[in-house]
């Protein structure tokens, strides 16, 4: 396996960039409220991309966007706190958005929820692989978009649910950050977490010397995913031809 280099400059600089490429964007009713963790809370991710995020890795795996419970508490793609905190062992203070849902409030590692759809996925890899570390040897987990859309109600709102003027510029900033982590891993696999994930993956890659593929969203919402959801993916991670 190749030795692991430390997460460089250039990372930094693409989360850089694109929070400067999604600063202008606006979003009309019914989102209400947008939440950036790359930005509030990014203290949080470069924890954890410090730790894990050098390449190059085996398989890149792509989730849609953050969770409230999750990375919008953390940082950290499908960042549920227990699992977060004490098998990767990050805990940072986070500075919450200076606009908030009530109902959506942003309380970093003090939050008392739980994120489901990160407690099985973290939980998948944790019993599969013990440790962070050799799990992370691996893989990287990422999320194609960092925002979360938080409408009038409190009900979040996915990115393929927004006015097609307004994904258009988001998806374009999203596709170049994807692209440039993906130089900086070097993957031999990219795989989206779910169907939206792995549209994108398709769309970005598809002409590029990697294999894409898709894995089922561990989304408690699915009902798949609520019968044995780590038997399901390790099936469908075996079919791509990565070796567990």
């Amino acid at each position: 396996m190749a030795v692991e280099e430390p997460m460089s400059s250039g990372h930094s600089a693409l989360i850089d960039r694109l929070i400067e490429d999604l600063r202008p964007l606006t979003f009309g009713p019914p989102v209400a409220y947008v939440y950036n963790p790359l930005a509030y809370a990014r203290a949080g991710y470069e924890a954890y991309a410090e730790r894990f995020g050098g390449g190059p890795k085996e398989v890149l795996l792509v989730g849609m966007n953050p969770g409230p419970w999750g990375m919008v508490q953390t940082g950290v793609p499908f960042g549920d706190i227990e699992m977060v905190r004490d098998w990767m062992g990050i805990e940072v203070d986070i500075a919450p958005p200076d606009s908030m849902h009530p109902k959506r409030p942003v309380m970093g590692f003090s939050c008392a929820r739980s994120e489901v759809s990160g407690k099985r996925l973290w939980g998948w890899a944790k019993k599969r692989y013990g440790s962070a570390e050799r799990f992370f040897s691996r893989f990287f987990v990422g999320n194609y978009c960092p925002l979360a859309f938080i409408e009038k109600s409190g009900r979040n709102r996915t990115p393929d649910a927004l006015k097609k003027a307004e994904k258009k510029p988001l998806f374009d900033a999203c596709d170049r950050a994807l692209k440039g982590l993906a130089d900086h891993l070097r993957p031999r696999y990219v795989v989206g977490i779910g169907n939206f994930a792995a549209s994108r993956v398709s769309a970005v890659f598809g002409e590029l010397p990697v294999t894409t593929g898709r894995i089922l969203h561990p989304s408690p919402a699915s009902p798949k995913a609520n019968r044995n959801w780590a038997d399901t993916i390790e099936r469908e991670l075996s079919k791509m031809g990565i070796r567990l």
